[in-house]
């Protein structure tokens, strides 16, 4: 395994001045780059033999509302050589699209249709980006922060038309306001069906 100190020296001898941050968290280290240089940073992590970061496990997105670049595009990166591992993130808005990585790493491809289709972050000449999870007539991006809660439409089975329909939402019954407090909290004295006999009254 390679070591955390020996794997951050390699990325700052590749990257140099590439590298914005640079920090470790649970013995794992967390790289920030810029966004307009994401393809060529992985090129580099994945094709240095020092780093040999061949597969991308995952890449997601993170909602931060309150910022103006709203978005965390994070890139989890894996070398069997090295047995290491990488975490790298660029940041992004709701209208500037990120490059797509899908020529570096092909199992991209999935990956940034899911953080299009559940955060609205759009890449750049991806070869099929569209919805993956999420059904074609799907309105907004429900991993938003500010997606609302029941959704915009519901989808149901109309069996006399004989399709799929979209409708606005109803909730017929109103959302429940839950107290949280135990049950067995502030019990005052009840007495039950057959507790006379257990007191000989």
């Amino acid at each position: 395994m390679l070591p955390t100190e020996t794997l951050q020296a390699e990325i700052t001898r590749a990257l140099g001045d590439e590298i914005i941050e640079l920090s470790e968290s649970l013995g794992e280290l967390c790289l920030h780059v810029r966004r307009t240089r994401i393809a060529e940073i992985l090129r580099i992590l994945r094709d240095d033999t020092a780093l040999a970061l061949t597969q991308l496990m995952d890449l997601c997105g993170v909602d931060y509302p309150e910022r103006p670049e709203r978005f965390d595009v994070v890139y989890h990166l894996l070398s069997l050589r090295h047995n290491a591992r990488l975490r790298v993130k660029i940041q992004t808005d709701e209208v500037t699209p990120v490059p797509s990585v899908t020529a570096i790493y092909g199992a991209a491809g999935w990956f940034e249709r899911e953080a299009w289709d559940m955060f609205g972050i759009a890449f750049a000449d991806h070869p099929d980006l569209r919805r993956i999870l999420t059904d074609y007539g799907f309105e907004g991006h429900p991993l938003r922060k500010d997606f609302p809660l029941s959704g915009f439409v519901e989808v149901r089975y109309d069996d006399t038309q004989k399709r799929v329909v979209y409708e606005p939402v109803k909730l017929p019954q109103e959302f429940r306001a839950f107290d949280f407090e135990s049950p067995w909290d502030g019990m005052t004295k009840v007495m039950l069906h057959g507790d006379e006999k257990a007191t000989g009254g």
